[in-house]
């Protein structure tokens, strides 16, 4: 016995241990990952493509709109792609349907 060995313990190899449950473990947090990021990302994008669909498809006529590009108007015709907005007298801009943005409530863009 050395004199140093009083001082600092000794130093011994671990032995390995036991591979039975590890692999389970292993693949449970990937997929605890998958879950957690579908219900956090991609299930609320799903919806909220969904909610927008809905909205482009109950369009009509005479509604004020948002388009993303924040021009406000009122629509004056409807096409298959193709939306014309009306943003002020006698001036009539084409947009996407899927540039609709937001659907104003009736009498929004008389009082601004």
């Amino acid at each position: 016995m050395n004199l140093l060995d009083f001082v600092i313990s000794p130093a011994y190899a671990q032995s390995a241990p036991a591979a039975g449950g590890g692999m389970g473990m292993q693949l449970l947090f990937p997929i605890a990952l998958i879950a957690i990021m579908y219900f956090l990302m991609i299930r609320p994008q799903m919806k909220r493509q969904k909610e927008h669909r809905a909205m482009l498809e109950k369009l009509a006529k005479g509604d004020e709109v948002i388009t993303n590009g924040g021009l406000a108007g009122t629509i004056t015709e409807i096409g298959e792609s193709f939306i014309t907005v009306q943003v002020a007298d006698n001036v009539q801009v084409r947009v996407q349907k899927g540039a609709i943005a937001n659907v104003l409530p009736k009498g929004t863009l008389k009082s601004a």
